[in-house]
């Protein structure tokens, strides 16, 4: 007959302990991701950029009438001339911006 060698095992308290700590770890790394995910979809700016470029384009082709203003999304869009040259200003608040123009005429 054979016999058996006993092999310790963890005990239920060792599992359980260690199945908490791996929630707990995976959890916070859950968190973390969140946040990082949420602020990069606050701070894309793509839309707004997109606009201003057309905007541009718009202006450098005499396509519209100086001052313009706009209101995009939740940003604010001016263009004005100042010392010859036409300026792009839009913000929303939190984030200002602003773009100078040189039109070659």
């Amino acid at each position: 007959m054979v016999i058996l060698k006993k092999i310790r095992a963890a005990t239920l308290i060792e599992t359980l302990t260690a199945s908490v700590l791996l929630i707990i770890v995976f959890m916070i790394a859950s968190l973390s991701f969140n946040n990082i995910f949420t602020n990069h979809i606050k701070r894309d700016q793509g839309a707004i950029e997109n606009r201003v470029k057309e905007l541009e384009y718009l202006v450098i082709h005499a396509k519209l009438k100086i001052p313009y203003a706009e209101d995009f999304d939740s940003w604010e869009i001016e263009i004005i001339t100042k010392n010859n040259r036409n300026i792009i200003m839009y913000n929303n608040g939190n984030i200002s911006h602003e773009k100078q123009l040189s039109i070659h005429e």
